[in-house]
């Protein structure tokens, strides 16, 4: 079954950065678009980025263009997301989505 396990969330600064990662198992990863999404407290889910299937091509919510990378590495089944200049509205619950499929989700709080 599909598995999507998302980790490297935590507590950092405002400035800071945090790689988070989405180990992914179950189907055929190298053939899908991968996604990023998040959701504040009191707040509707929202999309992040995204990447093809190949990693040519990434898209980008404008909040956290220029900010944040999505990548992926098709041998380790490993979706990415890189974020730097982290700001406190960063502050969110980060998910891993494949087509109808979810992880549970890594904390990011952006705080001093």
């Amino acid at each position: 079954q599909v598995q999507l396990v998302e980790s490297g969330g935590g507590l950092v600064q405002p400035g800071g950065s945090l790689r988070l990662s989405c180990a992914a198992s179950g189907f055929t990863f190298s053939s899908v678009t991968m996604y990023w999404y998040r959701q504040a407290p009191g707040k509707e889910r929202e999309f992040v980025a995204l990447i093809s299937s190949t990693g040519d091509s990434t898209n980008y919510a404008d909040s956290v263009k220029g900010r944040f990378t999505i990548s992926r590495d098709n041998d380790k089944n490993t979706v990415y997301l890189q974020m730097n200049s982290l700001k406190p509205e960063d502050t969110a619950r980060y998910y891993c989505k494949k087509s109808v499929y979810w992880g549970p989700g890594t904390q990011v709080t952006v705080s001093s």
